[in-house]
Parts: C-alpha cells; structure tokens; sequence
C-alpha cells in the first residue's frame, strides 16, 4: 500500500474517532460534533517549562487579579510554525492548562481539522497517544514502529515499517496522568526505531530527538507536570487560559436559549465571585450549566447557589436523581437517596480520598482494589453517575476510571470525610483514626486547615474549602440523605446521662418555655429540640393524641420530632406543610418494631404519588400497627371533587383502600398521575366493598402500563364500574388488549367506555368494536 493511501486511511480511522465529542462526558448514543460545539479557547505563548505546583484553582485566581497586559496569542494551527527569532520550525511544543481547561478538546481539534485538510497539510501521519494508555504498557516491550502499530492499525497494514521519510506528528496528551518513569537523565540512548525497549526508553528518546528527529511532538499538561520534560527540548512553550469573560457569556447564551434565563444566570455568576473566576474553566462552566438548567426546570423561584460547595451539592443532588429516574425508573419526586446511591456515593467518596492523598487522577484496577471497589463494582458507578465517575478503554480492553474533574474528586473527598466523621465519629484527618468526642469538631477542622498547611504545593486547599463548606446546615440539610438516623438517639441519650448527673438546666428551660408558651421551634438549636424530644418521652405528654401543630406547622418539626411521632398511638398532622420527604421519614419509623402509632392523619399536605407509595410501603411490613391512615386526595391529585381517602389495615398483611365520597363519581383528569396511581385506583376497584361507579382518568399520561394495571381491577368480580373515561391517556393496541380481556369478563358492570384522542391503531379498534357489538357488555366513545 502506497503512502497516499495510507495517509488517507488514517485519516478516514481518526476522524471516525474523534468528529463526535461529548460535553463533560460521554452519553451513550448523543454525540455531538465537535465542530458544531468547539468554541476558540484564550491561548497564550510563552512561559516556560518549569513547574508551577500551585493548586490550579489558586492559578485561577491569581491570574484573574493581574491587572490586563498585552500577551501574544497563538491559535491552535499556528503551534509548529517557526517561532520570532527562529528560522526553523518547533520540532517540540508543550501546552499547559489546569484540569478541565480544554486540552484534551484541542487535540481533538488539531486531528479533526487535519483530516478535514484544513491544516498542518505539510504532516503526512499523526499519532494521538494518550499517557493514560501508555501506562498499561508500562511492563511490556516494543520498538517504535511496533508500538505505532499497536496503537494504529492502519500503518500496520499498509507494511509502512519505517517513518524517517515521512513529516510525522506525535501528539501524547495528558503528561500528568505519566506514571512511566521518564528518566532523560539514566535511561538509553536509542536511535534505531526497529528496536524493542520499554515504552519509557522510547518516550525519553523521541523527546530527545534520538528517534525520528525529524518528527512534531506536541505534549499536554497540567502545570504541576511540565517539568517532567528538559527545558531545552521544548522549543515553544503555550498556555491554554480557558474562556475570557465574553465567551463565558457566550457559552451560557448558546446553552440557555431563553435570553431572559440566561441573563439572570450570567447576572448570577457575576454576583459570585469564586463562581465567576472557576467559569473560566469550560467543565466548571458545564456544572454550573447542569445544576441551573435542572433548579430552573424543576421550579420557577428559588436561591440558586452562590458558593462552591452549595454549587457541587446541588450537582450531585442531580445525579441522583438522574439515577433515581433513569435507572431506578422512579418519579422525579421520588427521593433521590436510595441506599443504592448512598453506597455509591460512599464508595466514590472514599476513592476519592485515598487517591487525592496520592496525587491520583487516573485509576486502575490495584488502584480500586485498595479501596475494596471491584472492577465490576466500578463499572456499574460509571454507567449510573455518568457525569460524575467516568469508565475508558485502554488497549486490550483494560479499564482506566476517573472522575470527570479534580474538583468534583477533591469534592467527593471531602464529602467523604465530613460523613465519616457525623456518622462515626472518626477523624480521616489524624494518623491514628481512632473515634473522636462528638463535642470535638474544633479539633476535627484544626487537623484539616494542619494538613492542608502541611501541603507543600496547596493540593488540599479546594478540599477544605469545601470540607468547611459542608459544615454549613444550610448545605447539611441538602445532604439529609447521607446522613445516618442515628444522631437523635444519641443525644436522648445524652440526656438521660444528664440526669443520672443530676443536670437537668437544659431540660427546664424548655420546660419553663413549653409551660409560658414562649416556646418558638424556629429558633430551636439542635441541643434544644433534643431536650423537647426528651421531655415529650419522659412525661408521655401527648403521648396518646400528638398534635404537631401545637409546636410548630413545619416539616422541618416533624423530622426532628420523629421519636415522639413513633412513640404516640394518634399522630394528627394535617395541614402541616408537609411534602414527601416527611412520608420516606414515616415509612421508615411505620417499619420498625417499636412503633406504636395506629392512627395518621396527614389531610392537607403535598404528598404527591411518590408520598403515598411510600406510606403504603411502611403498611405493607407484617408488624406494622397502624390501623387507619387519613389523606385528603385533594392534595394528592389536585380535584376539588374528591374528598377524602382513608386506608385500613386487618391483622394481616393485605392493606385495604376505600374513598369516601358519597357515591360522587371521581374525576381526575390532568391530574398528572402515572402507572403508579393506576396500582391504588385497582386496589380500590378490586375491594369487596368497592362502591365506585364512575372513573375519570382523562389527560394522564398512564400509558399501556397503566392500563394493564388498571385492567386488573376492571377484572375483579367485585369491581363495579360503569363508567370509564380515558381521554388523551397515550394507549396503544397493547393497553386495549388488555382492557378488552377484563371487559369481556362475565362479571364487568362497564357499560360506557371514553377512550377518544388515544392511539388504538386499526387492530385496537377491532377489538373495542367487538366488545362494543355485544349487548352484554359495553358503549364506546
């Protein structure tokens, strides 16, 4: 094969490869092309090639505080042109950026805009290595030209075994993630390409020029690295700064298309300073892009984030329930901390940690062993939290993970002391990690701001900002999930060894304001509630009817009263503002064995589905003692004719459900229910004493899901419905077979049938118009 050829192929093989990028990370089966989403990046040259160990988020700030200076710029073609003063062309250019400043991005670009012959025209071959890959060879031997044609198959083919009369380019990106010893000082000198060697001897000597001297070599880097190279073989030296001002603007206007969101975002960021000076990075600019997007969709008016580690909570907050609904197939209203997620982010917290310690980016499987992650564990963490922790191929199909930014590791990392030290009482920070005093948290932090002091080159600083950030209740309540349940009992008990000491000064001063009725639960500190939560159990004050109104009309109370909840046989809790963050709390305490309660009322609140499902969850344990649970379906589904639900429970497990509404038909359309709605209204239609004649289900989205499951009930002999409306519900030809089949039972009362603006299809039709052709059975609109 003829080198034209060759060239050509290995073109057609890179820009299969790398035409399609993904933003922050990789979504299976949503590329976009590069040259649709590239936006120049600020590249400066000069500089030199000695290490700056600065933590790059203080590179960041430092840099945004020098005052504007003229700085010649470069753009990405011009890199291997012959630099002023030289008449030669730079055989050797290296180009530093913080992590997730684009450098990867620009290789990509430089490849694609050479295999769509818009530059460096005069390179007949470009080799792309990445030192991730590298490093899998770390223990195996080859020549140059063998190590080409392992990575490049198309040079193989093509018989091509020497490169010297070629104009060849080199590109080996990411030299921070090297971890090949690349020893310029002791290592061989080498000059034949056909000779075998360790990849390390052959990288030192191609930077060298000892092989192929006449080939490019473009090198990557995060500064902390840069002088892993001589300074003298490096003949220009770039900096990539990330986006100006104007083109962070320009990202958030291209990425929000409504101007008016937009400009409320970019007035936002500009408020927010550390926000501002991070957004010269592209991948922070695509965080903070995620959690706006999602706080804006999800709601209309809200506080959006003005701090770091409010931004980076939030962001992991959408994973979650990115993985709740994706994965999980839950509500966008279900809660998003499942014990799932809870172990995932436990064990990702916990790389994180032990490999900041290291100065890891990059992990292999020893790497992953350390942390008692399996390879096949880590896998399932890069395909649920895709924008999080990220899976890529080596060669022969060995594994490299990361996280998609170092700042979302030294978050994870922080995240992951902060929990271990609420939930156990164990300081990461300390040599010896033995457990604590919970009183200690001024020693806790010390020992955080003593090691990151202790760092030579700041690499701890983000942590601790973020490590004191989570401090914070504000950012605690958000994380309410991670947190173990255990921290209330623990300060009961507190109390009691109080009053084995005779201290009850605390216990009276609520006491004194319970009986004045001064008490105000807003401004209740942690130590307070607990002393009310001791005094409600010690007396059994209320202990038979609890009104949470009576202290205060707040979900924020029901968590923290939730001892004296479980403790009581009456809880009324309507009209107490509650969402179905208060039903996960009460499935939870209806689960266990010493809960005493049998009556619940919770008429009045936003419970939603997801709510509901979740109570019914906590009835549905044997040794559950509720006996009647009240709800007002108002709150539920929206419909002023609905009145009231109540659910009863026998000796047994089977949980039994009866709407109260003198004999009004239901109507809940556009109610927004789904399948999981369908699940309770079979129940109900499937009850011996089921009384429900009409149903109005029109303009849900229930699907042919829903309908199976709604057909269920239709099939029951002591279903009595005669009317069924299901206007607009999305039902195909598989949702009427299985309606068709509960109407032809024997023992259907339904005579009238509304199934308009749905998507039968002719075989559907056929099968309700046969229906509807017996007497015995049904009218169909």
């Amino acid at each position: 094969m003829s080198a034209p050829i060759c060239t050509h192929d290995l073109k057609t093989l890179l820009k299969k490869k790398f035409q399609c990028v993904f933003e922050g990370i990789a979504k299976a089966g949503n590329p976009t092309r590069l040259n649709q989403i590239y936006t120049e990046l600020y590249i400066t040259e000069g500089g030199t090639a000695e290490v700056n160990d600065e933590h790059e988020v203080r590179q960041i700030e430092t840099a945004s505080r020098k005052p504007d200076r003229p700085e010649r710029t470069i753009k990405h073609g011009e890199f291997f042109n012959a630099s002023s003063g030289r008449d030669q062309t730079n055989r050797i250019v290296l180009t530093k950026g913080v992590a997730g400043i684009g450098k990867t991005i620009l290789t990509q670009k430089i490849i694609l805009d050479w295999t769509e012959d818009k530059a460096n025209q005069d390179i007949q071959f470009i080799f792309p290595f990445t030192f991730r890959e590298l490093n899998v060879l770390k223990d195996k031997k080859f020549s140059l030209v063998e190590l080409v044609h392992h990575f490049i198959t198309t040079t193989k083919d093509s018989g091509i075994c020497r490169f010297e009369d070629f104009q060849v380019m080199f590109i080996l990106d990411g030299l921070d993630e090297c971890r090949l010893p690349l020893d310029f000082n002791n290592n061989m000198i080498l000059t034949d390409v056909a000779v075998s060697t360790s990849v390390d001897v052959l990288l030192t000597n191609l930077i060298r020029g000892n092989l192929l001297p006449s080939a490019h070599l473009w090198i990557t880097t995060r500064p902390a690295a840069a002088n892993q190279i001589p300074p003298q073989c490096v003949d220009m030296v770039t900096e990539i700064r990330g986006f100006t001002d104007p083109q962070k603007e320009e990202y958030f206007r291209k990425r929000f298309r409504d101007e008016k969101q937009g400009s409320r975002i970019i007035s936002h960021i500009k408020t927010s300073r550390s926000l501002h000076i991070m957004c010269h990075i592209p991948v922070f600019c695509w965080i903070t892009a995620t959690v706006l997007e999602e706080m804006l969709r999800t709601t209309e008016v809200r506080k959006l984030p003005n701090t770091l580690t409010e931004m980076y909570i939030h962001f992991l907050v959408v994973q979650a329930k990115v993985k709740k609904v994706k994965y999980d197939e839950g509500a966008e209203t279900d809660p998003h901390w499942s014990p799932e997620s809870r172990k995932m982010v436990e064990s990702l917290g916990k790389l994180a940690f032990h490999q900041l310690q290291k100065g890891n980016l990059i992990f292999y499987e020893s790497d992953l062993t350390e942390c008692g992650i399996n390879i096949r564990a880590a896998s399932v963490y890069s395909g649920v939290f895709t924008q999080i922790f990220k899976e890529e191929r080596g060669l022969y199909q060995d594994k490299v993970f990361c996280f998609v930014h170092l700042s979302v590791q030294e978050f994870l990392a922080a995240l992951h002391v902060s929990l271990t030290f609420i939930n156990s009482d164990v300081n990461l920070l300390e040599e010896a990690q033995t457990i604590s005093s919970r009183s200690d948290k001024t020693h806790f932090y010390q020992s955080a701001v003593d090691k990151a002091l202790e760092s030579p080159n700041g690499h701890l600083d983000l942590f601790l900002r973020f490590l004191v950030g989570l401090s914070m209740p504000t950012n605690q309540t958000l994380l309410r999930g991670l947190l173990t349940t255990t921290e209330r009992k623990k300060s009961i008990n507190l109390f009691h060894c109080l009053n084995e000491l005779n201290d009850c000064s605390l216990v009276e001063e609520i006491k004194q304001s319970l009986s004045s009725g001064s008490i105000s639960t807003d401004k209740l500190s942690p130590a307070q509630w607990s002393a009310l939560v001791f005094i409600l159990l010690s007396s059994k004050k209320d202990m038979d009817v609890f009104d949470l109104k009576k202290y205060s009309d707040s979900e924020e109370a029901l968590l923290q009263l939730l001892p004296v909840v479980k403790a009581c046989k009456n809880a009324l809790l309507s009209s107490c503002n509650l969402s179905h963050r208060s039903c996960e709390a009460l499935s939870s305490s209806l689960k266990l064995e010493d809960c005493e309660l049998r009556s619940l009322d919770m008429g009045n609140n936003k419970l939603q589905d997801s709510g509901l499902k979740l109570l019914l969850a906590g009835l549905e344990i044997p040794y559950c003692k509720l006996e009647t649970l009240s709800l007002n379906l108002t709150s539920l589904f929206r419909d002023d004719n609905v009145h009231r639900l109540c659910i009863f429970k026998n000796s047994g497990k089977t949980v039994y459900v009866c709407f109260l509404f003198h004999y009004s038909p239901i109507r809940l359309s556009n109610c927004n229910l789904s399948k999981r709605s369908c699940e309770i209204l079979s129940s109900v239609l499937s009850a011996s004493y089921s009384i429900l004649r009409e149903l109005d289900l029109s303009d849900n989205d229930l699907k042919d899901s829903g309908m199976t499951i709604l057909s269920s009930g239709l099939d029951n002999p002591h279903c009595k419905l005669e009317t069924l409306r299901l206007t607009g519900c999305l039902i195909t030809k598989y949702g009427c077979t299985s309606l068709v089949s509960a109407v032809k039972a024997n023992h259907s009362h339904l005579r009238e049938l509304d199934l308009t603006y749905n998507h039968p299809e002719e075989a559907g039709v056929k099968l309700l118009e046969h229906c509807t052709e017996d007497p015995d059975h049904m009218t169909k609109n």
